[in-house]
């Protein structure tokens, strides 16, 4: 997509714009201050002038695939998506301030948080791919790093169903990170390519650079690269601190016969952790849920409705004829109108009552009066 300049931010109910976060091929991210509960989230937002049915139906596979493993504690975590007041689909997500896009760059990254940063996000995938979605752009610009410092999954704007797939499906990559059957369009995505960009991500993170990137200028055009990653021969990282058993893993997991990289996520993030037994350190958890949960909430990813929050209408029978139903029935039908003002005749009914009182205490104060002037009451 032709690169465009980003979106104004829209009106929100309840969240107070306050800057700019980033602009993708289809979305903007911008800041947000949450009123309530107070916090501050990140606000994804499709631009006004997309119309392109195609890009709905990702963006609402996106919200939908979020809401569905989000609660997962290695994937960034969806409040709520609808529609702002002048069109717009926007997903409410929580907000991460740091990103491991650039860090690996700048920094060398320790062997033990690389190995622990691998292990979850294997049991992300893991988890995803249960549920029969594939991510399809694992890099390490997409994992975020949350206030607390924990690193998380993120962007499954062009995340995929591995059961049922369309002939129009969209095909994207990230080309250094992309495997090689992605390359040659043979595939928008398996478990086994994941398992290969999930390799060449931690190998990112080792290496400070991907794979197959060279340091000379020039020398790494998406041409050159995918000529590199179609060939997938594995250069060794330059650290003395890798030890020989997770350069042995990472070739397997980069493979350019996808039968002979580990099985699944799992067997990789397995793997990852006996590395971690072999340099005496505790061994990342693997967070995989239960089987029941895999299938409670299939994404449908042919919708390319724009969706938002139903209005609710009353129609003006039903009212009328909630005010002259009586019993169990009438109050159970009227659970919806519960903070609702009150009727009219109620509201009628209210001066008359007031009034009535109100003239008994005059006519009484009268009489008291008129006994004590007479000494009656003296």
């Amino acid at each position: 997509m032709a690169s465009r300049l980003p979106s104004a931010p829209p009106i929100l109910p309840g969240l107070a714009y306050i800057r700019p976060l980033g602009s993708g091929g289809f979305a903007d991210v911008f800041l947000y201050e949450q009123d309530m509960p107070r916090r501050n989230v990140a606000v994804k937002v499709m631009p006004s002038d997309v119309r392109d049915p195609e890009l709905r139906r990702m963006f609402n596979a996106e919200a939908d695939v979020l809401a569905h493993l989000s609660a997962h504690p290695a994937i960034v975590t969806v409040y709520q998506a609808s529609i702002s007041a002048d069109g717009r689909p926007y997903i409410v997500m929580e907000f991460c301030p740091g990103s491991l896009s650039q860090r690996y760059r700048l920094e060398r990254i320790p062997v033990p948080e690389v190995l622990n940063i691998g292990v979850r996000m294997a049991s992300a995938l893991e988890s995803a791919h249960r549920a029969g979605l594939v991510h399809r752009d694992v890099k390490p610009s997409n994992i975020l790093v949350t206030t607390f410092g924990t690193p998380v999954l993120a962007d499954f704007g062009i995340s995929s169903s591995l059961m049922h797939r369309s002939d129009s499906e969209v095909l994207a990559m990230s080309v250094p990170w992309s495997a090689p059957e992605v390359i040659a369009e043979q595939t928008p995505g398996t478990v086994a390519s994941e398992v290969w960009s999930l390799g060449a991500t931690v190998y990112s993170l080792l290496a400070g650079h991907s794979p197959f990137e060279r340091r000379e200028r020039g020398q790494n055009t998406k041409e050159l690269l995918r000529k590199r990653i179609a060939r997938a021969t594995y250069t060794p990282i330059a650290r003395a601190d890798v030890p020989e058993s997770l350069q042995t893993l990472l070739a397997a997991s980069m493979s350019r016969d996808p039968a002979r990289r580990h099985g699944s996520a799992r067997e990789f993030a397995e793997a990852l952790r006996a590395v971690q037994t072999e340099l005496g350190l505790s061994a990342t958890p693997l967070e995989i849920p239960e089987d029941d949960w895999a299938a409670s909430a299939p994404v449908d990813f042919s919708d390319s409705a724009m969706r938002g929050p139903a209005r609710s209408q009353i129609v003006r029978e039903d009212r009328r004829k909630l005010r002259t139903t009586s019993g169990v029935a009438g109050l159970a039908r009227d659970e919806d109108t519960e903070f609702s003002a009150p009727s009219r005749q109620r509201a009628k009914a209210m001066p008359l009552v007031v009034g009535v009182i109100a003239g008994a205490v005059v006519t009484a104060a009268a009489i008291v009066g008129a006994l004590l002037l007479t000494g009656t009451l003296g």
